[in-house]
C-alpha cells in the first residue's frame, strides 16, 4: 500500500491508496537527481523494486513522485478516498502545461530560489504514510 495522508486527527484526517496513481518519479542519489521515469498503471512499489535490483541499484536513496490522477472527495469500503480516472488527452493551454511542467521541475531539484515563483495551481500535497503507521491510520479513518 503506498498510503498518503493529509492532516492527523479527525475531522481533517484523510486518506488515500496511491498505488494505482500515474505519477513521475524521481530517484535522488547523494548529489541530487538521478533518475526520473514514469509510471502510468504499473505500480510505482514495484518499479522502485525493481530499481532496486537492476542498473540503478546502490545509486538511489530516496525518491519523491507527482501524480496525474485527482483525489476525489469519493470514499471507498475502508475510508480511503479515490482517484479520478486520468483523462487520455491533454486539456488546458499550452502555456498553463508548460508552468506547471517548470513548477514539477522547481519542486523535484529542490531549487529555492525559484520556489516563490512557483505556480502549481490544483496541486494537493499529500503525506506519506510510513509503513510501520499504515495500520494507524487506516484504523483513525475507520473510526468515523
Amino acid at each position: 500500500m503506498l498510503l498518503g495522508r493529509q492532516g492527523e486527527r479527525k475531522p481533517k484526517l484523510q486518506l488515500a491508496d496511491f498505488r494505482k496513481q500515474s505519477r513521475l518519479y524521481i530517484l535522488y542519489g547523494n548529489y541530487g537527481p538521478y533518475y526520473v521515469g514514469l509510471a502510468r498503471e504499473n505500480s510505482m512499489g514495484g518499479r522502485l523494486r525493481r530499481h532496486l535490483n537492476d542498473r540503478h541499484a546502490d545509486k538511489w536513496n530516496r525518491f519523491s513522485w507527482f501524480g496525474f490522477r485527482s483525489v476525489l472527495t469519493k470514499r471507498d469500503e475502508r475510508g480511503l478516498r479515490e482517484l479520478k480516472t486520468l483523462r487520455t488527452k491533454a486539456g488546458g493551454r499550452m502555456h498553463q502545461q508548460i508552468g506547471e511542467l517548470e513548477a514539477l521541475l522547481i519542486r523535484a531539484l529542490g531549487l529555492e530560489n525559484n520556489y516563490a515563483k512557483m505556480r502549481f495551481p490544483g496541486a494537493q500535497p499529500w503525506k506519506q504514510v510510513k509503513a510501520h503507521e499504515v495500520e494507524e491510520y487506516l484504523d483513525r479513518v475507520a473510526r468515523r
